[in-house]
Order: structure tokens, then C-alpha cells, then sequence
């Protein structure tokens, strides 16, 4: 796709959320952010990425995971309906990891950042995005997310015979 198409994509996202927020449910959702290949330059890109902050607890929400809550959400923003890829991020947590690089705010509770969806769409993003963990930081949260994963996978495995 191309980049403006991104971006014009990124904005009705932007919109969604506004409208998402409004409705029951809508409030768990407190921030977007733009990040992957959109934000390296103006060439075409494959899909556009998303990382949405959700106030869920976040034993819920390890890498990977999508809770029934988040998915009625994603539904609300009409995030199926093109090519996104969605990651769910806690508030407890950075919105950053291993995947997600010098992501760029584009949505808060106070609506779109439209600031910072211009310079994207210049191909000026690069001042506005979150500035890189430090190697240390990084390494404890790795642990700490690799905690939460793990912990899912274990309960994932020991309700699997579970009736409901």
C-alpha cells in the first residue's frame, strides 16, 4: 500500500478510536500508536501496524494475546477491514518491546494527534517518536514480559481440559 494510503488509514483509525471511546467498553482503550515500516520512510509498505493501550490488567494482555474484550474493540475501530496488524499493549507496561521500536503516539484520549499524523505523512516523524529504552530497561522488561507469557501458557495449558 502506499504511504499515503497508510496514513489515511492511520487517520480513520484515529477517528474510530474518538468514537470507540464514547461507547461502553470504549473506555479501556487510552492510547495508539503507529509503528513498523510506516514509520521508515515514504515508501510502500505491506500493512500498516498498530499498538493499542488498553487498561486491562497485564497478566491478560502478553505479547501475542488478544482477550475477547480487546477483539469487540478492534470490531469498534474496523480494524479487520483492512490491512492492520494490531498488538495489544497494558498501561502497566510501556507501550514499546522487542517488536515494537520508537512507536508514534497518534491517538489519546484527548482525540488525534494530528501533529504528529502530518509529520507522518511529510515522512517527519522521526522527532515525535518515543526515544529508545535504555539496553537495561529493555532487558527488565523482557524479563518481565517473558514472565507473563510463560504464566499464560501455563494456565492455557492446565484449564485445556477444562468444559468451558
Amino acid at each position: 500500500m502506499r504511504h499515503t494510503t497508510a496514513v489515511r488509514r492511520l487517520r480513520t483509525i484515529t477517528d474510530a478510536c474518538d468514537r470507540a471511546r464514547r461507547l461502553p467498553g470504549g473506555g479501556a482503550l487510552l492510547a495508539a500508536h503507529a509503528f513498523g515500516p510506516i514509520l521508515d520512510g515514504m515508501g510502500d509498505i505491506p500493512v500498516v501496524h498498530i499498538a493499542l493501550v488498553v487498561d486491562l490488567p497485564a497478566e491478560e494482555l502478553p505479547w501475542g494475546v488478544e482477550p475477547p474484550e480487546c477483539t469487540a474493540l478492534a470490531n469498534l475501530l474496523d480494524l479487520g477491514k483492512a490491512p492492520v496488524v494490531r498488538r495489544w499493549r497494558p498501561a502497566a507496561w510501556p507501550v514499546w518491546n522487542h517488536a515494537i521500536r520508537r512507536p508514534l503516539r497518534i491517538w489519546s484520549p484527548t482525540g488525534p494527534d494530528t501533529r504528529a499524523l502530518d509529520a507522518l505523512a511529510a515522512g517527519q516523524a522521526g522527532p515525535l517518536r518515543l526515544a529508545a529504552p535504555q539496553p537495561t530497561e529493555e532487558a527488565e522488561q523482557r524479563l518481565v514480559e517473558s514472565a507473563a507469557s510463560l504464566l499464560r501458557l501455563r494456565r492455557v495449558r492446565d484449564s485445556y481440559w477444562d468444559d468451558d
